[in-house]
């Protein structure tokens, strides 16, 4: 799809003029290929992306793709850029990939991310040992539903997300399934059931995301991430197994095919100084998630109110 931003008649038809000059300026008129995910904010990150290249002249094309299978894609060429790659969740999957010389991180989003077990308020009063992870050994079948009982019930990502929380639920030893949600609306979908009827329910969030200013809760603190404890059975709490810690903490990066700063140089340098906040992101994933807004709505209008900040990134 493509974004066509809403503007006055002369307004658009001063950007038709400036995009077909433009046309005639870029490296190649090949198609930059985008990745699309499946939650809100990755698909309004790209779509700014997307928009901010197509004024600049850029031919793009989304093309729908696994979170963590899209690095081989990266690597052939095959899919050129992709906006969210979390620190949290798939930065050894970048490293990985960075390595191989055949992918390109092209630096911070600006987005800083946080995924991790978080629980709403009223499920201290069953659990009070918490935000500590030690309470979750004794209060585990607080957290129990009739398919799991007598073990809790943590709420995973889509399996696709990665999180290593079976890992995680093995090497710290507590007693709980993990239920993987089939996708992201269904994950928050199963927030806010639980919280209307003050049911039961530890499931990941993660910022940016309106989730955390929507319903009071905390995130579980478990013993600090440490790049040892993904890979030294022998680091940390549990000496025989990995994964006995936290989630990192970190950036989310943008990573791209590493031919992309030769076909394209000119869209490469916009992609490096593309940036957004957290605060941007949890506002316009609002809009989205609960008032309603399409994704092409959203990014529109965001487009419209920041128009100087990225014509100064296609300017440099």
């Amino acid at each position: 799809m493509r974004h066509i931003l809403k503007r006055t008649l002369m307004g658009a038809a001063v950007g038709a003029f400036a995009a077909t000059a433009s046309l005639a300026e870029v490296e190649s008129a090949d198609p930059l290929k985008l990745t699309l995910h499946d939650w809100s904010g990755q698909l309004i990150n790209t779509q700014i992306m997307g928009a901010v290249l197509e004024e600049a002249g850029y031919n793009v094309e989304y093309v729908q793709a696994d979170y963590i299978a899209q690095f081989a894609g990266l690597k052939t060429g095959d899919l050129t850029l992709a906006m969210e790659i979390w620190a949290t969740t798939g930065q050894e999957a970048l490293d990985e990939a960075v390595g191989t010389g055949k992918v390109e991180n092209v630096g911070e989003t600006g987005l800083q991310a946080i995924e991790e077990w978080w629980y709403p308020l009223y499920m201290k009063e069953r659990c009070p040992g918490l935000p500590d992870w030690k309470a979750l050994k004794v209060c585990a079948s607080e957290f129990a539903t009739p398919e799991t009982a007598p073990k809790g019930r943590y709420v995973g990502g889509p399996v696709t997300w990665g999180g290593f929380d079976e890992e995680r639920v093995d090497a710290l030893g507590l007693d709980f399934e993990v239920v993987h949600a089939g996708t992201d609306a269904a994950l928050f979908a199963e927030l806010e059931s639980a919280y209307q009827r003050q049911a039961p329910v530890i499931l990941w969030v993660y910022v940016p995301h309106w989730a955390p200013a929507k319903y009071e809760g905390e995130f579980v603190e478990f013993p600090p991430y440490t790049p040892e404890c993904y890979s030294d059975p022998s680091w940390g709490v549990n000496p025989d197994k990995a994964y006995d810690c936290g989630k990192p903490r970190g950036p989310i990066w943008k990573a791209a095919w590493a031919g992309m700063k030769d076909k394209w140089p000119g869209a490469h340098k916009i992609v490096q100084a593309y940036t957004l906040t957290n605060e941007e992101m949890s506002a316009m994933v609002g809009e989205a998630d609960l008032d309603g807004k399409s994704v092409e709505d959203v990014v529109n209008a965001w487009m419209d109110a920041n128009e100087s900040r990225w014509q100064g990134w296609i300017a440099q």
